[in-house]
């Protein structure tokens, strides 16, 4: 066998191996989605999806199974989050990549860096020790409830917005920022009207990525939400999130039966919704295309 015919058999291995890998990674997610949806479809045999979905009364000891109050925490938690966290972490990442100097870049890089490899109970640790005492000395209540759990998310999101950000910035190309100085623009309208314009699917992928990151984080907001199956009536009362629940009372429900059920339905519409903020993230960035360097799309 010649030097080409090996050549051409480790293609064809290679190709092999990566279909091979490829196939095992959309096999084991549809086997996830598929489980998931078959136990908690099972619900409805004993409830209603209209109590199900639209009902804030959870008492499975009295066959209560409404998962509209860990609905709305779970909605109004991730959103508070990405809203404080998306501005901060796109002007770190415009910070980084267009105005600081070289020290401050690697200072900020580092700070990003070890805010990727803190472990979530350490955030929720420092919630629950720190931050929570201060809201409630602060702003009333108890301190426990959706700003607290909505802070600690947006701190737990940052890296990836500052991550996939940067890397979105520094894959446009250098004329653009040229052209745009050289028809007198300052460097603020140079960002603002051409850099974070020509970035808006990747800035938007940023968005998507911490929003799902948020939606499905579960001990540091089980720490510092209150965990309590009321509708929150202000930012400083307990409530609950879809998460929160889930890590709470899954291990304490007999499989099969409607209590269990009926958690495995909350793990699945936390697929859905993750699925449905892509969808609708990806739809509203889809009106530009990321610039090319190399031939790689940034």
């Amino acid at each position: 066998m010649n030097e080409l015919q090996r050549a051409h058999r480790w293609d064809r291995v290679n190709r092999g191996m990566f279909a091979f890998s490829a196939a095992v990674v959309v096999f084991t997610i549809l086997a996830v989605v598929l489980f998931v949806g078959k136990q908690g479809l099972a619900t409805f045999r004993e409830v209603t999806p209209g109590s199900f979905f639209f009902s804030p009364r959870w008492s499975p000891t009295e066959n209560q199974f409404g998962s509209l109050t860990f609905i709305v925490g779970s909605v109004a938690t991730t959103t508070i989050a990405v809203v404080l966290a998306w501005p901060l972490g796109l002007a770190t990442a415009v910070f980084m990549v267009k105005l600081a100097p070289r020290a401050a870049r690697e200072v900020v890089g580092h700070a990003i860096d070890l805010l990727v490899g803190i472990p979530s109970v350490v955030y929720g640790s420092v919630g629950l020790t720190v931050l929570v005492p201060w809201l409630r000395s602060h702003f009333g209540g108890a301190g426990f409830g959706l700003l607290a759990a909505a802070l600690v998310l947006a701190v737990m999101i940052l890296p990836t917005i500052v991550g996939l950000s940067v890397s979105t910035l520094q894959a446009l190309p250098g004329t653009l920022d040229e052209a745009a100085l050289a028809l007198g623009a300052t460097r603020w309208q140079s960002i603002w009207r051409v850099l974070l314009p020509a970035a808006r699917p990747g800035l938007m992928t940023a968005v998507v990525l911490a929003t799902a990151r948020a939606a499905g984080e579960a001990t540091a907001v089980q720490m510092v939400v209150g965990n309590t199956p009321l509708l929150p009536r202000a930012f400083v009362t307990p409530t609950a999130t879809l998460t929160s629940e889930i890590i709470v009372e899954m291990t304490t429900t007999p499989f099969g039966s409607t209590w269990n059920n009926a958690l495995f339905l909350m793990s699945f519409l936390l697929l859905a919704m993750s699925l449905a903020t892509i969808l609708v993230l990806r739809w509203l960035g889809r009106g530009g295309q990321a610039p090319v360097r190399g031939g790689a799309r940034a």
